[in-house]
């Protein structure tokens, strides 16, 4: 991993091995710093241990008991207004959208995800200045 040029960690879970290296790839080539899981359980294993992710990027459907709901849940327990990406080959459930979260259908677009990424980002640093 190298130093991320944002400032900013992201931890991607994705269980399909080849769909998590590229979204990693990409990620990486932007400058983000990367953590990865490839299941529910590892996702949440992650985030015990670090305090530094700014930004998850979770699959729904994942292979374990853990789903990405459940993962997101966790992170945002503990920072309750950090940006999501949930990605799914299945639909969109409305009733978890809330500001900071946004859904991708898959196959997830590197181009969309690094510009959903960057606006949830982008909205986190505006509405921390507007609370300064």
């Amino acid at each position: 991993m190298r130093e991320s040029s944002n400032g900013l960690t992201v931890l991607v879970v994705e269980d399909d091995w080849l769909v998590r290296a590229d979204v990693v790839l990409g990620l990486q080539q932007e400058g983000w710093m990367v953590l990865e899981a490839s299941t529910g359980d590892g996702a949440l294993k992650v985030l015990l241990e670090s305090n530094t992710v700014d930004l998850l990027i979770t699959d729904i459907g994942l292979a374990d008991a853990v789903t990405g709901w459940d993962v997101a849940e966790a992170f945002r327990t503990t920072r309750p207004m950090a940006p999501v990406v949930y990605a799914s080959g299945g639909h969109n459930n409305d009733a978890r959208q809330v500001p900071g979260r946004v859904f991708l259908s898959k196959p997830v677009v590197i181009s969309g995800l690094l510009a959903a990424c960057a606006s949830l980002v982008k909205g986190r640093r505006n509405s921390a200045l507007r609370r300064s």
